[in-house]
């Protein structure tokens, strides 16, 4: 049998037939929305599958589009197409603003592969001849590595925020930190004396080409000492105990001062070339190849990546760096009630995932001590202490001392430890994923809620024996109440912030935060705000003092919760004065309620605050209770729009006035202040019947504040 033959025989065979006619009229008879499903087939699968051979699909097929062969490192560097010695100055600058824009790319939740790998020299950095450029990638993959590792630490991600895989690709581990950043230093100060030096070239010789050389050599001594000093922030953001804040305080400083000179001379860097990939969302360079890595992607949709400008890159840079900055006196904030105040405002900011999870990694290290001083249970201890002043935690009492008493505090803190870290936790994640935190996090708060009225009931009857003036009452139960609150409040308001809510869904969310979370906010802060006076001024009644002769004067308060109390009350007032708006256009006929034939208003309600029902306390208030406390037939006379609109009014009038009791230093506070002022006006307006005729809804403009809008009559 001939050889001809026998591979004939070898070859598998097919039997192809043409379906497409069949496919096509078989789909036509399908209407427009309407999908075929079968026991095999469902949308699962449909979602799941892959169409081979296509491009958009496929990642693979995308280097089968292409006309150039894609060359790797080692092929590339073979046939002299990339150069790995003697590279020229706008090169090399040109290499480091791509990489950077990569890097950033790859921050904002693409992969390594389409990010920052397409720079072919980070594939083997260590037959890179050229000083400056071997230095500089190297210390890039340990920027890299390093960012990675923290991520990944801190826990706080999702699938949509960042791709941690690195693809088995080598991350330059044999080199330590230090020399790392000594191989930088030696390449930076070598091109600071060059610098000088052809600075010095003055007089009737100096040319063109003179100025442009030395224009890049400072340019190149600028970005080594931005990447070194942006690694060695990273590495002081690491250290233990927080003992590297103090040089990363110096090192953002002279960070933010090395980003104007470098946007400056970015037009220094060889610019990029069209790529045949994409003509305006993939440009490169030489050395960089945006498909030497697509056969690694996994079999999924791809991501589509577009690499971002290297302009935006260092403005990306820049708020990365204020940021960090921001968060550096967070240690020093004491209690954890600010600290939770500082990481809840500092995720509203909307940071990047890199400056959340230092942040995380600052407070809960693996340890679980606080700023690796304190355990969690000793500073909740404090926090506690200061929000409303147990007497089982003051030693003026008698029970301070009680083995019994201390041994339940103790078992008590320390299961309130994990769902308080929980709360930090939170912040990190990024704002949509933050609102099914807080519904998660409510049933630990309810266990723990229940835990400490049981500790307190125990604690009350011990020290009504002990000293009868004093009680113990829901002490460590308020204190609990007031998270479980506050967690209540994001979930509700992060609702506003993710454009969930249709606006005629506003009054029963808005009348939930006025009655009811705010309304208990105030009470809770109420009775905190007075435990803390009668301890302070509460007997010594643990003995000690008691041969002391010397009459003791008395002390001033030197902690209450007036600013506390004064938001919640103003916050609790501009969501009634936003209520009573909405009733208000309700009985003017401007908003109407719509008609869903499988749907309806107590679904939505239901839905809305379906994970208030495990809390018991507060109570999550039923839909039929709730069309009972909203009816206006219950008030005589029942009021009119222009009613509700004067009492509307009246709520913006209280917040301002409650406002401005607040030091208005803040820009958030300024804000809500104009804000109602405007609301102010507007329901002047509508009590005189501005615009009664138009048939148009008002709007609810969010532009200032994501929870605070602006009302306009259209």
């Amino acid at each position: 049998m001939s050889e001809e033959v026998e591979d004939k025989m070898d070859q598998p065979k097919y039997n192809w037939k043409d379906v497409t006619k069949e496919f096509l009229t078989a789909s036509s008879q399908l209407q427009l929305g309407e999908l075929l499903h079968d026991n095999q087939f469902g949308l699962f699968e449909a979602m799941s599958a892959i169409e081979m051979m296509d491009p958009k699909m496929d990642a693979g097929m995308l280097c089968n589009q292409i006309k150039r062969k894609v060359k790797s490192f080692d092929q590339a560097k073979k046939e002299g197409i990339l150069q790995v010695a003697n590279l020229a100055h706008p090169a090399l600058i040109g290499i480091m603003d791509a990489s950077l824009a990569c890097m950033v790319t790859w921050i904002e939740g693409h992969s390594l592969a389409q990010t920052v790998f397409t720079n072919l020299y980070l594939h083997n950095p260590y037959v890179i001849e050229d000083k400056c450029l071997k230095a500089f990638s190297i210390i890039m993959l340990k920027i890299v590595d390093h960012i990675r590792d923290r991520i990944n630490r801190a826990g706080t991600i999702e699938e949509e925020d960042f791709q941690p895989m690195s693809y088995g690709f080598s991350m330059a581990w044999d080199v330590s930190e230090s020399r790392a950043v000594g191989m930088v230093k030696e390449v930076e100060d070598e091109m600071a004396k060059l610098s000088k030096n052809t600075k010095c070239k003055q007089g009737e010789n100096r040319t063109e080409a003179m100025e442009q050389e030395h224009q890049c050599v400072t340019a190149l001594h600028v970005r080594l000492k931005f990447f070194r000093l942006f690694y060695s922030v990273l590495l002081s953001f690491a250290k233990d105990k927080c003992d590297g804040l103090v040089n990363a305080k110096k090192q953002l400083a002279q960070l933010l001062e090395l980003i104007p000179p470098i946007q400056s001379t970015v037009i220094l860097g060889v610019q990029e070339q069209t790529s045949e990939v994409s003509k305006n969302d993939y440009p490169t360079i030489a050395g960089f190849e945006p498909l030497i890595n697509q056969r690694l992607l996994p079999p999924t949709f791809p991501r589509y990546t577009i690499i971002k400008p290297r302009t935006d890159s260092y403005d990306y840079m820049s708020t990365l760096i204020q940021k960090l900055q921001s968060i550096i006196g967070v240690p020093e904030l004491g209690s954890l009630h600010h600290i939770l105040e500082a990481f809840v405002e500092f995720s509203q900011s909307s940071p990047c995932v890199l400056s959340r999870s230092i942040l995380q990694l600052m407070l809960l290290p693996p340890n679980r001590r606080i700023f690796g001083s304190q355990t969690v249970v000793d500073a909740l201890k404090e926090t506690i202490k200061r929000f409303i002043a147990p007497p089982a935690l003051s030693s003026k009492s008698s029970i301070y001392n009680h083995a019994q008493a201390k041994e339940y505090v103790d078992a008590l803190l320390a299961r309130a430890a994990r769902p308080f870290c929980s709360l930090f936790q939170i912040t990190g994640h990024n704002r949509a994923r933050q609102r099914d935190k807080w519904a998660h996090v409510l049933e630990d708060l309810a266990n723990l809620q229940e835990e400490a009225d049981k500790v307190d009931a125990y604690l009350h009857s011990l020290l009504i024996r002990c000293e009868k003036k004093r009680n113990h009452l829901a002490c460590f139960g308020t204190w609990v109440l007031y998270h479980t609150l506050n967690a209540m409040i994001s979930f509700t308001l992060s609702g506003f912030e993710l454009e969930l809510y249709a606006v005629f869904e506003y009054h029963y969310v808005y009348w939930y935060l006025h009655e009811l979370l705010y309304a208990w906010l105030v009470s809770t802060l109420h009775r905190a705000d007075s435990f803390l006076l009668e301890s302070e001024n509460a007997p010594d009644m643990s003995g000690k003092g008691r041969n002391n002769k010397k009459s003791s004067k008395k002390k001033k308060r030197v902690k209450t919760l007036a600013k506390e109390l004064n938001l919640a009350q103003a916050y609790q007032q501009m969501y009634g004065g936003y209520y009573k708006a909405v009733v208000g256009f309700q009985l003017c006929g401007k908003l109407k309620q719509p008609q869903f034939h499988f749907d309806s208003e107590e679904v939505r309600y239901s839905h809305r605050f379906a994970p208030f029902a495990t809390v018991l306390t507060p109570p999550m208030v039923q839909y039929a209770q709730y069309k009972e406390m909203s009816d206006l037939r219950r008030f005589q006379p029942e009021p009119t729009a222009k009613d509700v609109f004067a009492s509307a009014c009246k709520c913006f009038c209280q917040a301002k006035d409650l406002l401005d009791v607040v030091t208005p230093d803040t820009e958030e506070i300024q804000t809500i202040v104009k804000i109602a002022k405007t609301n102010i006006v507007v329901m002047k307006l509508a009590m005189g019947g501005h615009k009664e005729d138009s048939a148009n809804p008002p709007v609810f403009d969010f532009t200032l504040s994501k929870v605070f809008p602006i009302i306009k009559l259209v």
